[in-house]
């Protein structure tokens, strides 16, 4: 059984608004439209990212963990890695590494170190939220809110608001807010409000899509 912190980070591991009421559902349904072509040439994409857990209740605190991630999608065939460099400013070597449906994690990066958890297949549409996911697959898991356009850096993205299908997803993370850029169907930005004062935040940067990845991408050091 994965741990519940552990399912978290799994499926967590994405200027003006101008929110317009009136056209909501038509502009859904636009923004729904280009996922749909975008993830029928979506292939690969690496970026930099920073992931941020926030407590603000009953005592302020916050980790910063800053790394590379990998995203790969062959037809049916999905698979992504977080490889972690820094901890709180500290150097870290942590991996996680999803392929087949089965999670790997390792503290350390090496293969000796590596942790296995096999009933982490029901999570693949999840971690793929953001990076490859068509409108449909994202209507399939969700409840979807369009909140208007937003510039995140300079990129035009959409904000979604949504609230997962599955009630123990729901249970764990109550509301997921992404910043899609709808022409690469990959985010710039992700928040997944846990409740109780709690969120995981999750910017991505130097995106770069259908690109060939490095051979370690998909592996732990020796």
């Amino acid at each position: 059984m994965i741990p519940r912190s552990k399912s978290i980070s799994l499926i967590i591991l994405s200027a003006a608004l101008l929110p317009l009421p009136c056209t909501q559902a038509e502009d859904l349904g636009v923004v729904l439209a280009k996922l749909d072509a975008a993830a029928q040439n979506f292939h690969t994409t690496t970026a930099t990212f920073e992931f941020d857990t926030v407590q603000t209740d009953p005592v302020p605190d916050k980790d910063v963990m800053i790394g590379t991630a990998y995203y790969e999608r062959e037809g049916a065939h999905f698979q992504m890695a977080a490889h972690i460099n820094s901890d709180n400013n500290h150097p870290a070597a942590r991996a996680y590494i999803f392929s087949g449906g089965v999670l790997r994690e390792s503290d350390t990066g090496k293969e000796n170190d590596a942790r296995t958890y096999t009933q982490a297949g029901k999570y693949e549409s999840y971690l793929m939220l953001g990076f490859g996911a068509s409108g449909h697959d994202l209507q399939e898991k969700w409840t979807i809110n369009y909140l208007g356009p937003e510039v995140i850096d300079g990129t035009k993205t959409d904000k979604l608001e949504l609230v997962a299908k599955d009630p123990e997803i729901r249970r764990n993370i109550p509301k997921v807010t992404i910043w899609l850029d709808t022409a690469r169907a990959v985010s710039l930005k992700q928040v997944f409000d846990e409740g109780e004062g709690q969120s995981r935040i999750c910017y991505y940067k130097n995106i770069v899509v259908n690109q060939p990845l490095p051979r370690s991408a998909f592996s732990f050091g020796k």
